[in-house]
């Protein structure tokens, strides 16, 4: 396993992540831009799209504190992103750029890297992509890649045609059933706008004006995720709202009314309308202008709709959103353990 540091190679890696991304959604102003018109791969490559938003973070100055671990270099079979010093385990320094890791004395975190919450599955999140399956599995089984006694989430996102990276979850699974570790698996659509620029200018009722959240929104938020409602979740929505773009609209008082957020991985996250102000298009105006300037940041325009879910979808579809073949996937390890902390 080795750790990716040199900025040349985590260009290099997000270039090779951006050559899987899909053939079937040409670009015209091109979402990625400035980033070329044209993506190339195969027509059965795998969507590393959570991988590739969290490697453009890192590229970007590394809002998050993200990592990437890969199973070889360059010719990468899998790749996994998570926290700065997750990994536990020794040996730094070998190599231009990597960082291999090894466990000959046991477990050990390296100097000042900061101490991982066994409890807090929100702090705890991680993306993977692969392009072989048993390169994952090698790579999640390594010593020190992961911490499985603690509650920490796995996302894989859809394959093309429909499941490619379902080892992400069948992978978890296995190696979970030799370890004694429980699972929760949550299924997703996973939708994407070809070319924002595209998308119908926006109509806001009178006295509703364009904004951003600030961390004095946490509490906000946290009472309105169906996910959120304690300590972990706060902890998590406050740093995801000072260290990544947000977009609401507020009423004349400059209360936010609806409201999406932008998580570590370049996902539209987070979505919400306040119960007495829903049906008057909010959220199609927010999707919209979040999808917009998620292109002008130069990441692709994407996000994640519950299955159940079938206003969203609708709406996603009518702004010109396409559903992606298959399911992404939210592995959650020991979710008992998650769900004991404050």
């Amino acid at each position: 396993m080795l750790i990716l540091t040199c900025p040349a190679q985590l260009q290099r890696l997000e270039g090779a992540l951006r050559r899987s991304l899909p053939l079937a959604l040409p670009v015209t102003g091109t979402p990625l831009s400035p980033l070329p018109r044209a993506v190339t791969g195969t027509p059965m490559s795998p969507l590393p799209r959570a991988v590739y938003g969290a490697v453009m973070n890192i590229n970007r100055g590394n809002p998050g504190e993200f990592e990437v671990a890969v199973d070889s270099w360059p010719d990468f079979g899998a790749v996994l992103a998570r926290r700065s010093g997750e990994v536990a385990g020794g040996d730094v320094g070998r190599g231009v750029g990597t960082v291999p890791w090894h466990a000959p004395g046991g477990l050990r975190a390296p100097p000042g890297a900061p101490q991982m919450p066994v409890d807090d599955c929100y702090r705890n999140m991680h993306a993977a992509f692969y392009r072989d399956v048993g390169a994952y599995r090698a790579l999640l089984e390594t010593p020190g890649c992961l911490r499985w006694d603690t509650a920490f989430h796995v996302f894989g996102g859809p394959g093309r045609g429909g499941g490619l990276q379902e080892g992400v979850a069948t992978v978890s699974q296995a190696i979970a059933g030799t370890k004694g570790v429980e699972l929760e698996v949550s299924q997703y659509y996973t939708y994407l706008h070809p070319d924002p620029s595209t998308m119908p200018e926006p109509r806001l009722d009178p006295g509703v004006r364009v904004g951003s959240l600030s961390p004095a929104h946490v509490d906000l938020l946290n009472e309105t995720w169906a996910f959120g409602g304690n300590g972990r979740s706060r902890r998590y929505l406050a740093e995801v709202l000072e260290r990544f773009p947000s977009l609401c609209l507020q009423d004349g008082a400059g209360q936010p009314l609806c409201w999406a957020l932008t998580d570590p991985f370049g996902t539209g996250a987070h979505g919400y309308t306040l119960p007495a102000h829903r049906r008057r298009g909010h959220m199609r105006a927010v999707l919209a202008l979040a999808a917009r300037r998620a292109q002008a940041r130069g990441f692709p325009a994407f996000g994640h709709t519950a299955t159940g879910n079938r206003p969203m979808q609708r709406l996603q579809e009518e702004l010109g959103h396409r559903q992606l073949p298959g399911l992404c996937r939210f592995v959650l390890h020991n979710p008992g353990l998650g769900r004991a902390g404050p």
